[in-house]
């Protein structure tokens, strides 16, 4: 499905809607049906906590590989549709079968067999809810839209809420059946076919386009068995984004502490209510679960819809949840034995917890995986949506289990005519107070998340910028006043033509070319989950220092604080050349720490060419005048060191007194950035190289920044891909050997931090990987 930002048709919403009316029905049916286990067949607290825990940790381990899996598949039906309607078929099946229990079988027979039945069951449910759930993240990339599609969605699927409690006065009837386990046996399979054909729906009716030709990661086994290394990068990627974190720990904290007691209603009710009288009690329970749902369906939903809209999507988070702490704690007062209607008081305000969650919840999940994009140049709705709803299957997993160790700790035996002193109050406390503790927890974390709307819409406006090929670097270039006059020049005569040679053999003339050493590169501090302010540890550039030492003579870095003055004396420990960069921008307290550090490490005998500010005036934040005082100061404290300044080639054309100002013309040529073919691309650096050489008053011209991405987006006729990326190192040294040009290359490790600034190809400059593995 392509995300657009006009409306979604009316008739897809309802077709995604529809899924979650499966999505839910199965889950709300199983905590019905479970009631049975306990009540009937005599399962044990340990049992219950055990058949409830494990199959969701299956699950939740399984999920993100799906979530892989959907990703990176490339198909005629796109990434998602398929798994879908194969999802919904095994999950209908497995939920019919695992529910095929007997009284006549031992208890250990009936434990073991449905927990190997929920094991089938909870991999179609995976298979199916992963996909479907990335479907409603990539709908719409309207802030409000959003918000929209997940309030019917949940509006259609509340009816499984609705529908599912009156399937105790079915199961506890007589006259309809001889005992509710086989009731529980005839309605698992009439869920099982009527709602996988719901869960098909989705599948049939939401259009998506092919992703035959895309350019994702190969589903090989081995590339999958790589996805556990994927999952713990995507956590740890989701996990540095701090609004990500808020909501699945949210979710977290709210979910499973609803969940813990949400199987406590029906013990409630007839053991409280009517004194263990489960005929007596007959309505009143699913009237309990069918009233919260219509409440939640024609009340709360709509009510945070329009709040969300009005106040914003925290903000509704934040009144929603605070009723339903009016309504935990009102439960507690209005179960009242002899009166079961009073306890339909609190619903309205009850229902405000779980019916707000997810309308909200995967609306601001949308918006957070714009922001994922933003910050690392890919789009990742199945791994993020994988990675959220861990968080909820690993907290119901662990309400299975707490609910189990309760009913163990209160002294409840489902078997017992009459319960031990306390058990039902314990019941009661925990039905309450577990609920309100689990709101607060999450109203604390979600006080100070920042995604707005206002937010958002910049995050959007970035990513379409880089679609458009505007993003801030390729922005800059393009208002370049002093363009090439002919960017399709003729190859250079002396360039390696690798246009008909191989992967294989490009890979092979790159070592060479590598192992022969080259002039100079671009030194990447920052490690994977790093950013622009973290502090560099020595530790680290101690061992990056040494991967790139063996094949470079000159190492140039960008800033001198903040651990970047450890790299000119890691270089130089390696018998290295420095040129040493202050970073330069319109902080003037931070310019002049740069410009002291600068001057202290060459009076230490670490920089063999210093360098005040890169690409200062290309990005005006500051005068010519500023900058020409700032390289005068440092010139003045080291007149035995030459002092320079980078930026784009052409600037020095635009800007004169830089060159007299400087002692060496430092420039940066992409032809990349220009949109330049491949076949031209060393033959423009050489023309870029003789425009500065013309504007440089007789002195010395050095390359500071040239290089080419393996990955990303194009930009016009250059084409990121690993054949280029080799083939333009190839060419660019042998033309600076050529022509006894000094050329620093850019870079040396891949940086994700970069795609903030450059779009997905951002993170892709790199001669080793961001794990420090030699790329080729």
């Amino acid at each position: 499905m392509s995300a657009t930002h006009s409306k979604v048709p009316m008739g897809q919403k309802i077709a995604f809607g529809v899924g979650m009316l499966a999505n839910q029905m199965f889950p709300a049916s199983l905590g019905i049906f479970m009631v049975v286990l306990v009540q009937n067949l005599g399962f044990p607290g340990w049992m219950w906590g055990t058949v409830y825990f494990l199959p969701r940790i299956l699950d939740a381990v399984t999920d993100p590989i799906m979530g892989f899996i959907s990703d990176n598949t490339k198909s005629v039906w796109g990434r998602r549709r398929q798994y879908v309607f194969i999802g919904a078929i095994l999950m209908g099946i497995t939920f019919s079968v695992m529910w095929q229990l007997y009284g006549d079988n031992s208890v250990n027979y009936n434990f073991f067999y449905f927990l190997m039945g929920s094991f089938a069951f909870y991999i179609g449910l995976t298979i199916f809810s992963v996909p479907y759930v990335a479907i409603g993240y990539e709908m719409s990339e309207d802030f409000h839209e959003r918000t929209q599609i997940m309030a019917i969605a949940q509006w259609i699927g509340q009816w499984a809420w609705v529908i599912a409690p009156w399937f105790w006065v079915i199961m506890y009837e007589p006259s309809w059946f001889p005992s509710p386990e086989a009731a529980t046996r005839e309605l698992a399979v009439w869920v099982g076919v009527i709602f996988a054909i719901c869960a098909m729906i989705p599948a049939i009716f939401i259009p998506s386009k092919s992703t035959k030709n895309a350019n994702f990661s190969p589903l090989t086994f081995n590339a999958i068995g790589d996805s556990f290394k994927q999952i713990i990068k995507g956590f740890k990627e989701a996990f540095s984004s701090i609004p990500f974190r808020k909501l699945c720990l949210s979710t977290f904290f709210i979910f499973n502490a609803f969940n813990t007691v949400a199987g406590f209603v029906f013990f409630i009710v007839v053991w409280h209510l009517f004194n263990g009288d489960a005929g007596a009690a007959g309505y009143w329970t699913p009237i309990f679960g069918s009233v919260g749902a219509l409440v939640t369906t024609f009340i709360v939903i709509p009510i945070v819809a329009r709040m969300s809209k009005k106040i914003g999507k925290k903000n509704a988070f934040m009144v929603s949840q605070g009723i339903a702490l009016i309504g935990y704690a009102s439960l507690w007062f209005l179960f009242v034995p002899g009166k079961p209607w009073m306890f339909i008081f609190s619903l309205p305000f009850h229902s405000f917890g779980i019916g707000s969650l997810f309308v909200l919840m995967m609306s601001m999940t949308a918006d957070v995986i714009d922001l994922d994009e933003l910050n690392y140049g890919i789009r990742r709705e199945g791994v993020f949506g994988a990675i959220y709803w861990y968080m909820v299957k690993f907290g119901f997993a662990i309400a299975g289990g707490l609910s189990g160790l309760i009913l163990t700790v209160v002294g409840f035996d489902g078997n017992a005519a009459v319960q031990p002193e306390g058990a039902v109050d314990g019941l009661r406390l925990f039905f309450s107070g577990f609920p309100m503790l689990g709101t607060l927890a999450a109203m604390y974390l979600m006080h100070d998340y920042d995604v707005d709307e206002a937010r958002a819409n910049q995050i959007r406006a970035e990513l379409n910028a880089r679609k458009t090929g505007k993003t801030e670097k390729t922005a800059s270039v393009y208002q370049n006043p002093f363009p090439l006059e002919n960017k399709m020049v003729a190859a250079l005569k002396t360039d390696i033509d690798l246009s008909k040679a191989s992967l294989a053999q490009i890979k092979k003339q790159f070592a060479e070319t590598l192992q022969k050493g080259f002039h100079g590169v671009c030194f990447s501090p920052y490690m994977e989950g790093q950013n622009i302010g973290d502090i560099l540890s020595k530790a680290q550039i101690n061992r990056r220092m040494a991967i790139v030492a063996p094949y470079t003579k000159w190492v140039r870095s960008f800033s001198c604080t903040e651990g970047n003055e450890h790299i000119p004396v890691a270089a130089k420990a390696y018998g290295l050349k420095t040129m040493v960069g202050a970073w330069i921008d319109s902080d003037k307290a931070s310019n002049e720490n740069e410009i002291e550090a600068l001057i202290q490490l060459a009076k230490a005998g670490h920089v063999d060419i210093a360098v005040v500010g890169n690409e200062v005036l290309l990005r005006r934040e500051l005068t010519e005048q500023e900058l020409l005082d700032y390289i005068a100061k440092v010139k003045k404290e080291l007149p035995q060191i030459p002092v320079g300044y980078v930026d784009a080639y052409y600037q020095f054309h635009e800007y004169p007194a830089l060159v007299d100002a400087c002692d060496v013309v430092l420039v940066n040529c992409y032809p990349f950035w220009e949109g330049v073919n491949i076949n031209q691309a060393s033959a423009h650096l050489s023309q870029m190289h003789a425009f500065a050489k013309n504007i440089a008053k007789g002195k010395k011209v050095i390359v500071t920044e040239t290089g080419w991405p393996n990955s990303g987006t194009n930009t016009h006729e250059a084409q990121p891909s690993e054949e280029n990326a080799m083939g333009y190192f190839i060419n660019t040294q042998k033309w600076a050997q050529d022509e006894n040009v000094d050329v620093f290359y850019f870079s040396s490790f891949d940086e994700s931090w970069k795609v903030r600034h450059e779009g997905d190809v951002g993170q892709a400059w790199g001669i080793w990987d961001k794990n420090e593995n030699l790329k080729y």
